[in-house]
């Protein structure tokens, strides 16, 4: 069986409180984008299980992978046979865009699929709370407000019709924990909610990403690349998630693949 993960990007992000966990209180819109790694799921036909990948490079051991995370944990549950898995990565790592996340859970969601477990959504994303606080997101995989750490949602009626959306990254990792050690939590002055119903031609003012200053101060090539895309037109733009990704929304086709030549660069348009 073969799908294909995408990535997200944050419509804004409030950092609002530490948990007794560790962890902190989010809030902020989840939204889907077309950037697909490519996995593979099948029987294995060695009985052994086996995972590889292709495309770019994915540091660190492979048991660490969330697509291997993912079969362990629910194979520990059902008991189902070896598979064997072939990853082809394309979204960039370390740049908030959630690759890892979406790969971990479209495994769930192959291995429902795949066995019959009959596991629900809910269900599914009870499993991917357990790889991480983005991998729930991506079960339903469609526009949502996240809150708590991020992993509980509340259905959103918004959509960016008719709006590119252009991603930069630079070549530069952003380790998540590492950024959330440098904000402060505080309070907002308005909802969330409240500031995506507002046009996209409001938002440069209102609908912010905590996440920014700290980022910026300590990488000013990302900031760089925010004031750029405003430059070549974008109605709104933000790092996404912890970095190192930008995006910016434009309302008429952006040109602007060649005004980065040393970064990651993807254009789409939102249908």
């Amino acid at each position: 069986m073969v799908e294909f993960p995408n990535a997200k990007i944050n419509l804004g992000l409030h950092i609002t409180g530490k948990r007794a966990d560790g962890f902190h209180n989010i809030e902020t819109v989840l939204y889907p984008v077309p950037i697909r790694d490519v996995l593979e799921i099948v029987p294995a036909p060695g009985k052994l299980f086996s995972f590889r990948s292709t495309g770019l490079n994915i540091p660190g051991d492979k048991k660490n992978n969330l697509c291997v995370k993912a079969y362990r944990l629910l194979s520990g549950d059902f008991g189902f046979p070896p598979v064997h898995m072939h990853l082809h990565k394309v979204i960039p790592m370390g740049a908030g865009l959630g690759g890892g996340s979406s790969d971990g859970a479209f495994t769930i969601r192959i291995m429902n699929s795949l066995f019959d477990l009959e596991l629900s959504v809910p269900g599914m994303q009870d499993y991917a709370r357990k790889l991480g606080s983005d991998c729930p997101f991506f079960i339903e995989n469609e526009p949502l407000i996240g809150y708590e750490r991020g992993d509980r949602f509340i259905p959103v009626n918004f959509n960016l019709t008719g709006y590119y959306i252009a991603i930069v990254v630079p070549d530069i990792l952003i380790n998540t924990g590492t950024a959330y050690a440098g904000v402060k939590p505080r309070t907002h002055g308005l909802p969330l909610t409240d500031i995506i119903g507002k046009t996209v031609e409001e938002w440069k003012s209102v609908l912010v990403n905590d996440f920014e200053p700290t980022v910026f101060q300590k990488h000013p090539v990302i900031s760089e690349i925010k004031d750029k895309l405003y430059d070549n037109g974008a109605v709104y733009a933000s790092m996404s998630g912890s970095g190192s990704g930008v995006y910016g929304l434009f309302a008429d086709p952006p040109d602007i693949k060649q005004k980065f030549p040393d970064c990651f660069t993807f254009v789409t348009r939102d249908k």
